[in-house]
């Protein structure tokens, strides 16, 4: 039985009775329905309000577990680049090497003991499937990595030491950002102060200037200012190429005729545009393309500890207050089938720039639930997941 506590706790305008299925336990049973649901889906958007929390990761890698052992799904698309995603793709296939080393060049969020243990899976899959293995994909093009500076640096050495130190003040600070995203740096107040585009910019200009660079270090130097131009920072702003990512697991779909389980934040995952409607995410890219055949889930949580910082219960105009009114720690509610609409609902959303003080802020709009997701799990408590060296 539910124990649900009064619905005047919350003002998000809707009531549990409002939603179109009443919140069920996440139980092992549920979870298989809910795969079972999404077996006749093409691609798979499983989408967190947080990266960092290790209960919302587990029930995303629950749930593609079962959809890749029990229904046929044989790609998962990660947040990205093109030349990590081949890295962890090799391990996946060929087991060569160990888990936690492929994921040395990956994004942060994905540099966990979680991330490891699932990739360490997907391999174990693999080997039992030789013949129609998982595969490992990404959303974004190939972008600069550690081993680009140190090709732009040693260059440099050899053509030009009297100008090494002159591109190294450059290019050591910036290259941080591999490390701990610029945006984050600035937020934690850690940033050496210069915009790392301008920094990578004027390391270009060094490396133009000289005569004898052969032309994949310089187009090892274009993919280092592209990467800064390109960042959060960079552009002043978090809306990015979601239009572009989606593009991308089309066309991996299209090519292969895999079924792909999608991971990334909701805020991309989510299959209608953010703000007005005129911020394409990734997951409205997918759900034009493929109508009801691109699922959306997302998973949310109240409150916890992420290790990165405690996160208190979320303001009452939050849909994850609403949620977090059902005496359950872990529920989900199927939301196919509303009629009319349901919204326009704040999602909490915590990133690297949380700030606790500030914790009404760290939310999203989605101007209609249903429209957005198919399915939202909440879970109550989150803890911090396990990173990495």
């Amino acid at each position: 039985m539910n124990a649900i506590s009064s619905p005047a706790t919350t003002s998000t305008g809707i009531a549990l009775s409002d939603l179109p299925s009443a919140p069920r336990p996440l139980d092992d049973a549920a979870i298989d329905e809910i795969a079972r649901s999404l077996a006749q889906a093409t691609v798979v958007g499983i989408g967190e309000s947080t990266r960092f929390a290790q209960e919302t990761f587990e029930v995303r890698d629950r749930l593609f577990r079962i959809l890749v052992e029990q229904y046929g799904f044989r790609a998962v698309a990660l947040q990205d680049s093109a030349d990590v995603a081949a890295v962890l793709d090799h391990y996946v296939l060929t087991g060569e090497g160990t888990a936690q080393a492929a994921l040395d060049t990956a994004w942060r969020p994905w540099r966990t003991g979680e991330t490891a243990a699932a990739l360490e899976w997907i391999r174990d899959f693999n080997r039992d499937h030789g013949d129609d293995p998982v595969r490992i994909i990404a959303v974004k093009p190939t972008q600069a990595n550690s081993a680009d500076y140190d090709a732009v640096l040693e260059a440099v050495r050899r053509s030009a030491p009297n100008r090494l130190a002159e591109i190294s003040a450059h290019l050591e600070p910036i290259r941080s950002a591999h490390t701990t995203d610029e945006h984050v740096q600035r937020a934690r107040g850690i940033h050496p102060g210069r915009a790392f585009q301008e920094d990578a910019r004027d390391a270009a200009t060094v490396l133009n200037s000289l005569p004898e660079v052969p032309e994949d270090v310089r187009s090892r130097m274009r993919l280092i200012v592209e990467f800064h131009e390109r960042s959060v920072a960079g552009r002043g702003s978090f809306v990015g190429d979601d239009d572009l990512w989606g593009a991308a697991i089309i066309d991996q779909q299209t090519r292969t005729g895999q079924r792909i389980v999608y991971w990334d934040g909701i805020a991309h995952s989510a299959a209608i545009a953010t703000g007005s409607g005129e911020h394409p995410t990734a997951g409205s890219v997918l759900r034009q393309h493929y109508g009801a055949k691109y699922a959306s889930v997302a998973i949310g949580f109240h409150h916890g500890n992420l290790g990165i910082t405690d996160v208190p219960a979320p303001p009452s105009d939050f849909l994850d207050a609403l949620l977090g009114s059902v005496d359950l720690p872990v529920h989900w509610v199927d939301l196919r089938g509303h009629r009319g609409s349901l919204g326009p609902l704040k999602m909490r959303v915590i990133s690297g720039v949380y700030d606790s003080s500030n914790d009404a802020a760290a939310h999203m709009v989605f101007a209609d639930l249903p429209s957005a997701f198919d399915i939202v799990i909440h879970v109550r408590e989150a803890s911090p997941l396990h990173w990495l060296a």
